[in-house]
């Protein structure tokens, strides 16, 4: 199941001195610090944001957006969302009295398990996990098909759980039934999905664009990272 990150906000705390009478104090020490504001800089920021720049001039030149992006979208009924700043991306279209989304995350295009000895070297982007809900528009049931992409031309995407919702609390539940795995229903149920799947959209040519936009905004992201840490650092 795909996850979603959550904003965790904090609340700024102040701390007052309160005399043995409950009333509060301001020491005038604390007025004239708080009064005269200094910038902050180091030289060891400086360094920071030195490096930061090479490092943002260096993507910058190596990033180009992959050609099947551009073309996917020019041809697809789908409509892409994707905002800066969030790891979650989504296809969504209409079909008839539904909506069809397809949602994923970015990807990291290094491989987690490599070791410190060059294993990283050859190493290819494999699989990108996503979930296909198909909702109707005013009853809020649906179905929601986990999956995950997979190498190789004939099927690109294999089926891990299908979740039936009667209702939009169901479908958030955190405790709610998954349903079945897939590979544990029979056959022809397997295949009647299979079908049903390919007549809201889904396809090949839709798996290499999840794969490819997965590591794509991976790579967008990590340039903004860098310009917005440069640009806090260089304030």
């Amino acid at each position: 199941m795909i996850g979603f990150p959550r904003l965790l906000q904090t609340a700024g705390c102040r701390r007052l001195l309160v005399s043995t009478a409950g009333r509060v104090h301001k020491p005038a020490a604390v007025q004239t610090f708080l009064s005269q504001p200094r910038a902050f800089s180091t030289a060891a920021a400086s360094k920071v944001v030195k490096t930061l720049q090479g490092e943002i001039k260096h993507e910058e030149e190596q990033y180009e957006q992959a050609k099947e992006i551009k073309s996917f979208l020019a041809k697809s009924d789908f409509k892409l969302v994707d905002a800066e700043g969030d790891v979650n991306m989504m296809l969504e279209r209409d079909v008839g009295n539904k909506s069809v989304r397809i949602e994923w995350q970015l990807t990291s295009p290094f491989d987690p398990t490599a070791d410190m000895e060059g294993e990283q070297e050859g190493f290819e982007h494999e699989a990108t996990d996503f979930c296909i809900t198909v909702e109707n528009k005013s009853s809020n049931s649906g179905i929601s098909f986990y999956c995950s992409t997979q190498t190789g031309e004939d099927h690109r995407y294999v089926i891990g759980n299908v979740k039936c919702f009667e209702n939009a609390e169901e479908k958030e539940s955190i405790s709610g039934y998954n349903g079945p795995e897939f590979e544990d229903i029979d056959e022809k149920l397997q295949e009647a999905f299979d079908e049903y799947l390919a007549e809201v959209g889904m396809n090949n040519e839709v798996c290499d664009f999840i794969d490819a936009m997965a590591l794509d905004k991976e790579q967008r992201e990590y340039i903004r990272w860098l310009r917005n840490t440069k640009k806090f650092l260089d304030a």
